[in-house]
């Protein structure tokens, strides 16, 4: 397949920023998924690996050959969009053979149909082969929109967001037979989505994009347990980790004087006992124990119930925290509760940067 390596790359659209220094190496045979609000650049990013459009500065390289100069075509990749790119009166068949039959390849009939027949295989379509693209489902379509770039067995595939117009249980379906698929072939993939729980389940390594800027790489247990900064705290996971605003000093972090001060010397913020001012502590909600021996007092808020878990906001004064707790846990609104903090899994941020002073570079 191919490794994928951007560097210091650059795009503008006008006076608009959509990339700034872009440095990003993918692994032959890596499922990298990147990671970002809408506007962050991915899409940008994507297209110029296809050769869509072209960057105002930087190298793109496939394989260690700067492709800059190619075309999309000469760069052998294959694109998957949200939005099915099928030829509505053709069939399925149709569809599949389409990129095939292009003059370059010189594929002989039994060619086109052998590769047809493994794709359809793969994606488990072969009792559609006959039936229009106008008559398929969603989820239909999209395996046959995945299938077109599969019977080219390209060297990159490149995903833009493919699943996003699926409903959320064909979604989850999806997921699991792309990840499949992708270690089948074992081919590089370059997976592009603002939904978390899509990039968690299924790259072997995550970047995050923010404002054209990565901000962190990293396996999905990196990213989720040590985020870099306040940004991806609060953009990997769900619920979002807790923030707050505290003062260091004195051997402890004071959120609220006499009801909410957390020591310094625990396992994770032991290295800032010595530092003084401004920060943000930051806690995951299955980090937040419920605990009748616990040192801190909140009362329950609100309770939203997950089935196999219920998420708990608890006040403290003006402070909601949210915490994650099993469905077996029975919670009375507005009863006080104790509760603690897992003091080795505790994040503090500095106030201005966003840094993560406990786990961050």
């Amino acid at each position: 397949m191919a490794q994928i390596r951007l560097e210091n790359i650059s795009k503008k659209f006008g006076r608009q920023t959509a990339l700034a220094d872009l440095n990003l190496d993918i692994a032959d045979g890596e499922f990298f998924v990147l990671l970002g609000p809408t506007g962050a650049g991915k899409t940008t990013t994507l297209r110029l690996i296809a050769g869509l459009d072209a960057p105002n500065a930087g190298t793109i390289s496939i394989n260690g050959e700067n492709v800059n100069e190619h075309s999309a075509a000469e760069r052998d990749v294959a694109l998957v969009f949200q939005y099915y790119s099928l030829y509505p009166h053709y069939t399925v068949r149709e569809n599949l053979e389409f990129p095939l039959r292009s003059k370059v390849r010189r594929l002989t009939e039994q060619d086109i149909s052998e590769s047809v027949a493994r794709a359809a295989k793969t994606l488990r379509i072969e009792h559609l082969l006959e039936r229009k693209t106008d008559k398929l489902s969603g989820g239909e379509m999209q395996r046959v929109s995945i299938g077109r770039a599969i019977v080219r067995e390209p060297r990159v595939f490149l995903m833009d967001e493919p699943l996003s117009n699926l409903d959320a249980k064909l979604r989850e379906v999806l997921r699991a037979e792309l990840k499949d698929l992708q270690m089948k072939l074992g081919a590089t993939f370059l997976y592009v989505t603002h939904d978390q729980v899509e990039a968690m389940s299924m790259g072997d390594k995550i970047g995050v994009l923010c404002d054209g800027r990565l901000v962190q790489v990293g396996s999905s247990q990196d990213i989720y347990s040590r985020p870099r900064d306040t940004f991806v705290a609060t953009f990997v996971g769900s619920p979002a980790m807790n923030l707050f605003d505290a003062t260091l000093g004195n051997g402890k972090a004071v959120v609220i004087p006499g009801s909410l001060e957390i020591p310094t010397d625990g396992e994770a913020l032991g290295q800032l006992r010595d530092r003084a001012g401004k920060v943000r502590i930051g806690v995951r909600s299955e980090d937040i124990l419920i605990d009748s021996s616990g040192p801190l007092e909140g009362t329950v808020h609100a309770v939203e119930n997950h089935g196999v878990e219920k998420i708990v906001t608890l006040r403290v004064q003006d402070l909601l925290l949210r915490a994650t707790v099993p469905a077996r846990t029975v919670l009375e609104l507005d009863s006080s509760i104790r509760f603690s903090f897992n003091d080795k899994k505790l994040h503090c941020f500095d106030s201005e940067s966003g840094r993560n002073l406990v786990y961050g570079d």
